[in-house]
């Protein structure tokens, strides 16, 4: 098929493409822990300076950036998670948690969640089978050496699965992904057609701090949408999940969402999260709840 264009393929192999990896049993449960309305799963890609380095770390100002989520953003975040008693998910790549393994067991100490996040934020959807798996494991490995426990979700560096992703969270026996985005609350993930055990806990780029406020010096990447605007769309989202008793998802960076300007966002929608009777868990916590029971 390699000389042949999309609108040129037979129905078996776009099938089959579509089919890879797909969306099956749907997991909204009938009910939340302790009577609560519905789910709210913060989480935070704590990057740090994984994103330029991947890159070839050539950009100290980037770097620097990159460290800003470390020095002032975990902190400050922690304040407010603290504050209202609240626990997160913290995706953190294998290199950052060799970087700063102290963050990552205080966080776990705390009841946060440590999850996969690749090895240096590579892009795993152009690996091969061996090097994809090869830097799971190896970042798995690091996780835990780091943490004393092995992590049991992940979520790829570009949100993006390979042919091989998959079927790597399964050989891992991982529990979850948040990844992908074929609903708004969990669904188990299908291979080829069969079930996998696998759930995934969705994300969704509306959802993201980094798509309204990342910034790139040498691209026509710059920061379009104000705070109050951002604000607006995520509590519309948790709204939303609360009138159907579901589960709202949010992802944001450490250097992101920490600054000044706009770290009341993360508070406001905690306030208004608590106000509507919202059960606030980690991702792993949320995934192992819906298995139970859906």
């Amino acid at each position: 098929m390699q000389d042949q264009q999309p609108w040129q393929w037979p129905d078996s192999v776009w099938q089959e493409k579509v089919n890879h990896v797909r969306a099956g049993k749907a997991l909204k449960p009938k009910q939340w822990p302790n009577g609560a309305e519905f789910a709210v799963a913060l989480s935070f890609d704590s990057d740090h300076e994984s994103n330029e380095l991947r890159d070839g770390g050539q950009s100290f100002g980037r770097m620097s950036w990159g460290q800003f989520g470390t020095r002032v953003g975990i902190p400050r975040i922690e304040i407010l998670l603290n504050k209202y008693q609240v626990p997160a998910s913290f995706y953190v790549p294998a290199v950052c948690a060799i970087l700063y393994p102290e963050e990552q067991t205080r966080l776990s100490a705390q009841g946060h969640e440590i999850g996969l996040h690749g090895w240096i934020h590579e892009l795993n959807s152009v690996l091969s089978y061996e090097d994809e798996r090869a830097l799971m494991l190896k970042s798995a490995d690091t996780l835990e050496k780091v943490l004393g426990k092995r992590p049991v979700g992940m979520r790829t560096p570009s949100w993006d699965f390979s042919p091989h992703t998959l079927r790597i969270a399964q050989e891992m026996g991982l529990i979850y992904d948040s990844s992908l985005m074929a609903d708004e609350n969990c669904y188990e993930l299908m291979l080829d057609g069969e079930p996998t055990g696998v759930v995934e806990l969705p994300v969704e780029w509306i959802r993201d701090d980094a798509v309204y406020f990342m910034m790139n010096r040498f691209q026509a990447h710059r920061p379009y949408t104000p705070p109050e605007a951002v604000f607006d769309i995520f509590r519309r989202e948790l709204e939303y999940a609360h009138q159907e008793g579901g589960l709202f998802q949010l992802t944001m960076h450490p250097h992101i969402i920490s600054a000044r300007s706009r770290i009341w966002i993360l508070e406001e929608l905690i306030k208004l999260g608590k106000s509507y009777n919202a059960w606030f868990a980690t991702h792993e916590d949320i995934v192992r709840w819906v298995k139970a029971n859906s």
